[in-house]
């Protein structure tokens, strides 16, 4: 995912780092970033925490809205 890629390099983490937080392969994270592999929820939980990110701004969707 974009979103995740923009995190990493604005807070100057490789890829290996990441991919090390999540137990993968640093091909399997670069995998996601591009998004030729689609990245596991488990994995998406762990990067919105380790970023301090809700799942809502990566997603795109408004916060606290009413459906």
């Amino acid at each position: 995912m974009k979103k995740f890629k923009t995190l990493r390099t604005d807070n100057d983490y490789s890829q290996e780092q990441i991919a090390k937080i999540l137990g993968v392969a640093q091909t399997t994270y670069s995998q996601y970033e591009r998004g030729v592999r689609a990245l596991p929820i488990e994995h998406f939980i762990t990067l919105c925490r380790f970023y301090h990110i809700s799942s809502n701004s990566i997603l795109g969707l408004q916060e606290n809205k009413d459906y």
